[in-house]
């Protein structure tokens, strides 16, 4: 019994130091492939993997996402745009879903959300990678106005000291940010007041098209929450839009004028090509909801448009395109509104900014030539012609000239 016994235990050493051999042998040779990192790579790569999990150039901070690089594009005289990005914060949420993120979402965090302060998806489950809010309400349309609630109070609750003014927007929307500050930067945040493309049924004020997105101050805002805490608004309809227009119609929140000074509309519910080419049937609802007269073709939009509805992903990067990088060489723009009050940009708002009312000689070292530049008068624009002496002296009367056209009392 002895000599069995002897071999079996010398086969199973053998058989194991074999192993142990084999399994050393085969680590030394896979650190000496991929060498272990030093401290100073593990903490680089650790950086990496959580810029990685942020998305890039984002910061984190818990649900909301901040863009780290603004501005992001160097070599542009980008100081109007910064001031206010400074002056006039907005914190963007977009209301999404979880089928929605890869196909929708993540198209918008990639583009026009960027030039938010603060951004938060709104979803109806927490997602922590993307990241996204959850919600704790179903998906569907007649959870909007559950989710638009929700969204509201979670902003409130958690970002209301970070941002002035509050925008909600879809998934499906694409919205230029810095149009949209500078409609905002002739109010205050102090002012019960909300902005966004006017329906006019059902709501004695109007509401604000929920596709086009909406804006709501600060003061509005709290206003909105108030209503809930004392009962005075409640989830009396999915539709969500007319139901918080209604809400904030009886919290004495103003339903504001969001056009431009020659009275074209800046936020739209459709793509651009359906107001810049589409006829719309004198039977399609659209007639009957807005609450200020329908242009159709190019004057059916605001050079500093805001907003349009349903744009799909390709369409997403086509918008930001055309926005901040589509230039036509040798021209200034045509559309010249009054300098928002109150940057303080020193001599720049006097000898640096484009022509205002009148044509201005334009000096390169190549000669120089006199541009039409359109002056306002009222709700008409005409186009002028000056030799551009006197230059200087009509800049004054751009800055001083009519203001956007949000009046609280006008007559319709």
């Amino acid at each position: 019994m002895k000599g069995p016994s002897s071999r079996w235990a010398f086969s199973l050493g053998f058989l194991v130091g074999t192993c142990s051999i084999y399994f050393f042998l085969r680590q030394v040779w896979f650190e000496r492939s991929y060498p272990v990192l030093s401290e100073a790579q593990e903490n680089a790569a650790a950086v990496g993997e959580t810029a990685a999990i942020k998305g890039t150039n984002w910061r984190k901070e818990g649900a909301a996402l901040i863009y780290l690089l603004h501005p992001y594009r160097t070599g542009e005289d980008s100081r109007v745009a910064d001031e206010l990005y400074q002056k006039t914060r907005i914190l963007c949420w977009v209301m999404t879903g979880p089928y929605n993120l890869q196909t929708k979402a993540r198209h918008v965090k990639a583009t026009w959300s960027r030039h938010c302060n603060v951004v938060v998806f709104m979803s109806s489950v927490e997602d922590p990678d993307f990241p996204t809010v959850g919600l704790g309400t179903k998906e569907g349309r007649d959870q909007l106005y559950w989710k638009t609630i929700r969204a509201f109070h979670y902003v409130y609750e958690h970002h209301a000291h970070e941002a002035d003014w509050f925008l909600k927007a879809d998934d499906d929307t694409y919205v230029v940010v810095d149009n949209l500050r500078w409609i905002l930067s002739n109010h205050t945040p102090e002012e019960p007041i909300y902005f966004g493309k006017r329906f006019k049924p059902y709501a004695k004020q109007g509401y604000m098209s929920g596709g086009a997105g909406y804006v709501l101050s600060k003061e509005a805002l709290r206003r909105f929450v108030e209503g809930f805490r004392t009962r005075v608004c409640t989830h009396t309809t999915p539709v969500e839009d007319l139901a918080l227009g209604q809400c904030l119609e009886k919290m004495g929140v103003l339903a504001g004028d969001s056009r431009d000074t020659l009275q074209r509309e800046t936020f739209h519910p459709f793509v651009p090509e359906h107001h810049l080419t589409g006829k719309f049937s004198k039977s399609f609802w659209y007639w009957s909801y807005c609450y200020y007269p329908i242009v159709e073709g190019p004057q059916c939009c605001s050079d500093l448009a805001v907003s349009f509805h349903y744009v799909e992903a390709e369409l997403m990067y086509t918008l930001e395109y055309y926005t901040y990088y589509l230039r036509a060489y040798g021209y200034r723009p045509r559309y010249q509104p009054p300098f928002p009050q109150g940057l303080g940009l020193g001599p720049f708002s006097q000898t640096d900014m484009p022509a205002g009312p009148k044509g201005v000689v334009e000096g390169t070292g190549r000669g120089s030539h006199t541009t039409p530049a359109i002056t306002v008068n009222g709700n008409q624009a005409k186009m002028e012609m000056s030799s551009g002496r006197g230059g200087k002296d009509n800049l004054s009367s751009l800055f001083s000239g009519n203001r956007t056209a949000f009046t609280q009392g006008r007559q319709h």
